[in-house]
Order: structure tokens, then C-alpha cells, then sequence
């Protein structure tokens, strides 16, 4: 997903639009809760810097490789949503739930 991470734009701020990985279930996703749990995305590659980041493949509407920054965990308004970038396969998805219980436990 495409969203705003910045918490408020003052006048004289640039306003930053970036990607993400929705984290939580799809129960709280398509319920009333008012925040999403998310892990940002970033085009600033380091090769090689598994647990704490995870490569994503350019695909569908994800312009360029990206990695996922594992320990930078969060959550944000929904209201901050743009639009669905791009989907990650099952195998991509386990991958990532076992970097998060390696960094978290």
C-alpha cells in the first residue's frame, strides 16, 4: 500500500508519500479499526541485511525493488491509505512473519 507517513504537513514541509506492507490480518482489515499495522518499504537497497530488511522484487504497480524495513514497525490512520500497490506470495509472507520473530522475540 501507498500512504502518508508523515503524523501532519506544516506549510513549510515537504510531504512524503511512501510505500508499505500491510502487516495485520485481514479480520482487522476489513473491520471498523481505525489504524493499520504496517511495515514502511524502501528504494535505498542494502544487499544482504536480513533480519532487518527483506527484498521485494519491482512488480504490478511497485515502480522499483524495494526493502522491507522489518524493525521499523507501525501503525497508521487508515485514512492515510492512497491506493494497493502490489501482493506478496505466501512463501514471501512467512518469510517475512519469521524476520519479525527473529528482530521482536
Amino acid at each position: 500500500m501507498l500512504n502518508k507517513l508523515n503524523p501532519t504537513k506544516k506549510s513549510n514541509e515537504i510531504e512524503k508519500i511512501s510505500p508499505a506492507l500491510i502487516l495485520q490480518n485481514d479480520e482487522l482489515n476489513r473491520g471498523d479499526y481505525p489504524t493499520t499495522i504496517i511495515l514502511p518499504l524502501t528504494t535505498s537497497l542494502i544487499d544482504d541485511a536480513e533480519p532487518l530488511r527483506y527484498r521485494i522484487q519491482q512488480r504490478e504497480k511497485l515502480k522499483k525493488d524495494s526493502d522491507v524495513l522489518i524493525a521499523s514497525i507501525r501503525s497508521i490512520d487508515n485514512v492515510r491509505f492512497i491506493e494497493k500497490l502490489a501482493s506478496l506470495n505466501n512463501k514471501e509472507i512467512l518469510h517475512i512473519k519469521s524476520l519479525l520473530d527473529e528482530v521482536l522475540m
